[in-house]
């Protein structure tokens, strides 16, 4: 939201069919949460960051953390225990759905990809990725 020239504004504000982007709720809340510093740092109204949230999260699907199998969350926490625990619902979620941790957090990045989970991109990968094939796309 701070930079729309960053890459992952262009990454979430392309409209790109090929993927689909989920987060938990909890993201949501974060948002929330730094409305008034994000409010300071970008210098727009209320309304005009409100409309800026909605852009930057609208290909986003929400999905509460808490309807994910306790199981499956508990699984989770021992794999992230000397990583960070904190980010237990978004890895959970994305084992949950099938798909792809894309994380800018490279200590989480580094600390699944040394337990061998691979099922994970950085920013780069994902934007790099993107760029590729777009350009398919194109020939």
């Amino acid at each position: 939201m701070l930079n729309s020239n960053s890459k992952i504004a262009k990454i979430l504000l392309q409209p790109n069919k090929l993927f689909q982007f989920y987060s938990c709720s909890y993201l949501q809340l974060e948002i929330q949460r730094h409305h008034n510093k994000l409010k300071k740092l970008t210098k727009l109204s209320s309304f005009d960051l409100l409309e800026l949230e909605q852009l930057v999260t609208h290909n986003i699907t929400f999905i509460n953390e808490n309807l994910l199998p306790i199981t499956l969350v508990k699984q989770t926490t021992l794999l992230l225990k000397s990583i960070d625990p904190n980010d237990t619902p978004f890895v959970a979620l994305t084992k949950h759905l099938g798909g792809k941790l894309w994380t800018g957090d490279l200590q989480l990045y580094n600390g699944l990809e040394a337990k061998l989970y691979k099922d994970i991109l950085t920013t780069t990968e994902l934007y790099l990725l993107l760029k590729e094939i777009d350009l398919d796309k194109k020939y």
